[in-house]
């Protein structure tokens, strides 16, 4: 299958077999954040659906699987670390293929700023320099400076990114542990000092609040989740790349719902959910409130596990944005210069120095408008990744069309998994835009041009998107000439028609 991209590339690649599974599957945990996610989440959850916060968490995670599913068999076939973009337009054609592979790299540009603001500021008051973490200007100037730093980290090699992350999902998970199991033995013991609740097997009931409300549940579990596909973008890069991403991304989603559903018991039970849902719009300062509760003078533990979490992802995070514009490029979807290769550390460094420059531009340009503006372009992240991710189902499912009745796990793990996925995804889509469309539920609570913030935000980066995609199709139509396959032998990747 990759036979005629080959040609395309440049002499040299990049580095392969420089990392392994482990070391994917890490990279993969850690681009989602599982200690900013859930301080995030928890108490917009909770406010939603109460009690069955684990449930939903449990829910958010089914889409998730099938997604992975549809990864791990699309890489199988094509070991492109563009991933979504080189898979879709196999599938279904360059333009589908050129607006997935859009939708992948302005994920990137859109949270990479506030995560590593998150990392500064909770690593400022981990040490007790809560007066830097108030000053707007000290903590932007540090965050744009985290951001080089980390990005320098992604070009100077991907064993290196991996080393760092090693040691930031150690810190990060054991952080976590600690604060579950603390909070949980205090419920027991009665040493709370909130309005904690016995845990219940009940909490895992997805429906026990409805509806209505597991919806607005399931479009933040999108965001909690997602991430995990960074260990497939570095399919290149990995030993046994043929099915140690795949393999990775799926166990990541895995290790992700224990992890979640275990804090999420945790913090429940302790604060209540009066407490919760009254402190909802702190979002992830909800842990920095919760820190000293449970932990009293230990509080720095938790403080830690948020800034490592965001740290660790704003590192990850790049890795997908990056490789997904490289894979574009070399397919000539986009200039030719974002897919240079750095002689010495074989990694994209081009494509990875715009990807921080845009991310900057971009966090220091929204923060001028206010904090709440950043949180509603986080909100329009949503959108995004539901977009992409659907489209990825889709596209496995269409590329794999003529294998499906060869055996009921084909049947099942590459077509009607990845389809349900996709459509639960496409409905997540639809409900986020009708959700997005009123202003009284951006951060910010204002409107602009009638429509929320998100939702103005999302359309202007998809209609930019657009923009380009036709302006260059106009002056480089190679990448257009392109016509979809189909798989006809799975054990002979190259073989398509």
């Amino acid at each position: 299958m990759n036979d005629d991209i080959a040609g395309a590339r440049p002499p040299r690649g990049l580095k392969p077999d420089a990392i392994g599974f482990t070391d994917a599957l890490v990279i993969g945990l850690n681009s989602t954040s599982p200690a900013y996610s859930l301080a995030a989440a928890i108490g917009p959850v909770v406010a939603l659906v109460g009690v069955y916060a684990p449930g939903v968490m449990l829910a958010a995670f089914v889409p998730m699987l099938l997604i992975a599913s549809a990864f791990f068999y699309l890489n199988k076939v094509d070991q492109d670390c563009g991933t979504t973009f080189s898979w879709v337009t196999r599938a279904m054609g360059p333009w589908a293929g050129w607006l997935g592979g859009w939708a992948v790299a302005m994920t990137g540009v859109l949270v990479v700023g506030s995560l590593a603001d998150v990392a500064v500021t909770f690593g400022l008051l981990t040490v007790g320099l809560d007066s830097w973490a108030e000053s707007e200007l000290v903590r932007q100037l540090l965050t744009v400076l985290l951001i080089l730093v980390m990005t320098a980290v992604c070009v100077i090699g991907t064993e290196a990114s991996a080393k760092v992350q090693n040691v930031l999902i150690l810190a990060q998970v054991a952080c976590l542990l600690v604060f579950a199991a603390v909070a949980l033995y205090r419920v027991y013991a009665g040493t709370t000092s909130l309005e904690s609740i016995t845990p219940a097997i009940g909490w895992l009931d997805p429906f026990g609040a409805g509806g209505a409300a597991l919806t607005g549940g399931l479009l933040l579990g999108v965001f909690i989740y997602w991430g995990w596909e960074s260990a497939v973008n570095l399919t290149e890069e990995v030993k046994d790349s043929a099915t140690a991403p795949g393999r990775a991304g799926v166990w990541s989603t895995i290790v992700l719902l224990v992890t979640y559903v275990s804090v999420a018991f945790a913090v429940v039970a302790f604060a209540g959910t009066t407490f919760l849902t009254d402190n909802a719009d702190e979002e992830e300062a909800i842990f920095a409130l919760l820190a000293g509760e449970v932990m009293g003078g230990w509080d720095w533990v938790v403080l830690l596990a948020v800034s490592t979490s965001a740290l660790a992802s704003t590192q990850t995070t790049i890795i997908p944005a990056s490789r997904t514009i490289l894979s574009m490029s070399r397919r000539h979807a986009l200039p030719g210069h974002f897919s240079r290769i750095h002689p010495r550390f074989r990694t994209p460094h081009t494509s990875t120095w715009w990807v921080a420059a845009v991310a900057i531009a971009w966090y220091l340009a929204v923060n001028q408008i206010s904090t709440n503006a950043l949180f509603d372009s986080l909100t329009a992240l949503s959108l995004l990744i539901a977009f992409y991710y659907a489209l990825t189902g889709l596209a496995c499912a269409v590329y794999y069309r003529r294998r499906l009745t060869d055996s009921l796990r084909n049947f099942l793990f590459i077509g009607i998994g990845p389809l349900t996925g996709s459509a639960l995804l496409t409905w997540l889509l639809a409900e986020s835009v009708i959700d997005m469309a009123d202003p009284e539920n951006s951060y910010s609570g204002v409107s602009w041009f009638g429509l929320g913030p998100p939702l103005v935000i999302g359309i202007g980066i998809t209609t930019t998107g657009v923009i380009i995609m036709l302006v260059w199709r106009l002056l480089s139509p190679t990448y257009w000439s392109e016509r979809p396959g189909v798989v006809t032998s799975e054990a002979e990747p190259g073989k398509e028609r």
